[in-house]
């Protein structure tokens, strides 16, 4: 027999080992601990995957930015929206810019408006839908001098009742119907069309006064009577909320084109939006400093304390909600819906594809944390000269 050389012999143990250990490998079943370690990777890719490329979406707001808009600023700022694969771009409003025509238009995916405004733009062929009832509540006054002996909505009759119009009449009007005083008739009371502060009022040229609880009802408190140099105080106006009166409607929602929505895959980013917003606005709601400071970094055409107001006055507005944020209240809408038709905004009651809440539903299903605020309760804040 002839035997193999050492070299030899120690190449042929090699391959074996090789051999062995290729076919352990096909053969081998694996066991439970690598199974679910393998696992672990194929849940998460999906989401790699979402956010790998941000969806660029926009929203129109109503008016310029201040703290009225705070939540959805401290969203961006704050990457809820990125968290929700989103690259929001916020367009800031103005007198001449309707959000209702601008979404419409295909211009912006997302809008915000009083709900009766966007009621009558969808009678009139915008196919319009609220998507998230951020308000819970009406902002709006009525303000009198104290002094005045203004004491019900009946006393306005033959007085100068201030209103900015432009849609924003309508509570106004509402409460004066339902006192039995017609504000189209002007041997019953004098309708004057009013500029968006309260010069009027504190001139006297008007008795009553429109204001919103976080805007211009605070521009009274920061203003200086002449008479002390001291700044005027709540006791020296008699307020008129209309919440209070029964006439409110429901104000700042978000909503967007039907037919936008009703593309494959937008829905999605209708949640998606809704859920990083409200998170937005929880945020403000427990963080109001660092939240103000957001608003501020934005360029608020109003000073800081005012800002510090009317951040605390929207929060009021928002919290609590008892559904959760983005939920419509049934009761308040039918009013605004009542009152909407009682007065000629719209012609007929909405279908129920005007509003769609299941959407703001699903959104609250995905964060964590207080979405109702509950136990909200608002802030002592300073009122500074001027807003500053």
């Amino acid at each position: 027999m002839k035997f193999l050389n050492w070299k030899t012999l120690a190449l042929l143990i090699v391959l074996v080992l090789v051999m062995a250990a290729c076919g352990g490998e096909e053969t081998a079943e694996p066991t439970a601990e690598p199974a679910a370690e393998s696992e672990e990777p194929v849940a998460e890719e999906p989401a790699a995957d979402e956010c790998a490329e941000l969806t660029p979406v926009t929203i129109q707001l109503q008016w310029v930015t201040q703290s009225q808009f705070a939540g959805y600023y401290a969203a961006k700022e704050q990457g809820f929206y990125e968290d929700q694969c989103l690259d929001v771009t916020i367009r800031e409003g103005a007198v001449e810019i309707v959000p209702q025509q601008v979404v419409a238009a295909g211009e912006a995916e997302f809008g915000v408006a009083w709900v009766p405004k966007m009621l009558a733009s969808r009678e009139q062929g915008a196919d319009l839908v609220n998507i998230g009832q951020i308000f819970q509540r009406s902002g709006t006054l009525q303000v009198a001098w104290a002094d005045a002996g203004l004491e019900s909505v009946e006393d306005w009759a033959g007085k100068r009742v201030g209103t900015w119009g432009f849609g924003n009449e309508w509570e106004v009007f509402a409460a004066l119907r339902q006192a039995g005083i017609e504000p189209n008739d002007p041997d019953q009371v004098t309708i004057v069309q009013q500029p968006f502060d309260m010069s009027l009022l504190l001139n006297r040229e008007i008795d009553v006064a429109q204001a919103e609880i976080y805007n211009e009802y605070a521009q009274l408190l920061e203003a200086t009577n002449p008479d002390t140099g001291d700044l005027y105080q709540p006791e020296d106006f008699k307020v008129f909320d209309y919440n209070d009166v029964g006439t409110a409607m429901l104000q700042d929602h978000v909503f967007v084109r039907g037919d936008w929505l009703a593309e494959a895959g937008n829905e999605d980013i209708a949640v998606r939006f809704l859920r990083g917003t409200f998170q937005g606005w929880m945020f403000c709601r427990d963080n109001f400093d660092a939240c103000v400071n957001i608003v501020l970094d934005n360029g608020p055409t109003l000073g800081e304390g005012h800002m510090r107001w009317q951040l605390n006055e929207i929060n009021a507005l928002i919290w609590p909600s008892p559904n959760g944020i983005g939920v419509m209240d049934d009761a308040l809408y039918q009013q605004t819906v009542d009152i909407s038709v009682d007065f000629g905004v719209i012609t007929a009651v909405p279908d129920d594809t005007a509003v769609r809440t299941e959407l703001a539903q699903q959104a609250l299903e995905g964060i964590e944390g207080d979405t109702t605020g509950a136990n909200y309760q608002k802030l002592a804040v300073e009122v500074t000269p001027g807003g500053e």
